[in-house]
């Protein structure tokens, strides 16, 4: 039956050990974008379930209806900024924080008593909004490839201490009997009927 530790792997008894983890594959991009792709989830969650208190806090009575919409939205774009598909997400976040913007600057008015709040919001999706911008960019340039061009894997083994350091560790784990060589042939000790055979 396999175990799933914190990390999300998928892990049965008996699988062998992890000593050490190589460098990660994000850059410092990547990383914004999962940040923003978690906030987004937050960010939507506290749109769908209040509403109310969001339009009240800032001034937006009667707009219930486009918030939960608005966090529908931010769910939607959260989904491809968690995947492989960042750019994507962080596009369609760029676009709904113009929208959230739009939204605001009808609360930024004196008659409004929460304009305060409104322009503290305000500032802040700006902030995030530059955010997004920065993150998005980072991202196409850190996956961008010309067309055609391949991805050069030569410089992985998959194997953390080398090739040479990890020749029989299978056999000493597992008990495997030394049928192979250096060379990972079947060994010249087998008796002569069986390599005819």
């Amino acid at each position: 039956m396999p175990l799933t530790n914190i990390t999300g792997i998928a892990r049965s008894e008996g699988d062998p050990k992890v000593e050490r983890k190589g460098p990660s594959s994000l850059t410092g991009a990547d990383q914004l974008a999962r940040a923003l792709g978690w906030f987004s989830v937050g960010l939507g969650l506290a749109e769908l379930i209040a509403p109310g208190r969001l339009a009240r806090t800032l001034g937006l009575d009667g707009k219930e209806g486009l918030i939960r919409a608005y966090g529908a939205r931010e769910l939607a774009s959260a989904v491809p900024t968690l995947s492989i598909d960042k750019s994507v997400g962080l596009a369609a976040r760029i676009g709904g924080d113009a929208l959230d913007l739009a939204t605001l600057a009808g609360a930024l008015h004196r008659d409004n008593p929460k304009w305060r709040n409104a322009a503290v919001a305000t500032a802040l999706v700006a902030g995030i909004t530059l955010l997004d911008v920065a993150a998005f960019k980072g991202v196409k340039a850190a996956h961008a490839r010309e067309p055609g061009a391949d991805r050069d894997y030569s410089d992985r083994s998959g194997l953390p201490r080398g090739a040479q350091a990890s020749r029989g560790l299978a056999r000493k784990d597992f008990d495997i009997p030394p049928d192979y060589n250096a060379e990972g042939r079947v060994a010249d000790a087998l008796p002569a009927p069986a390599l005819q055979a």
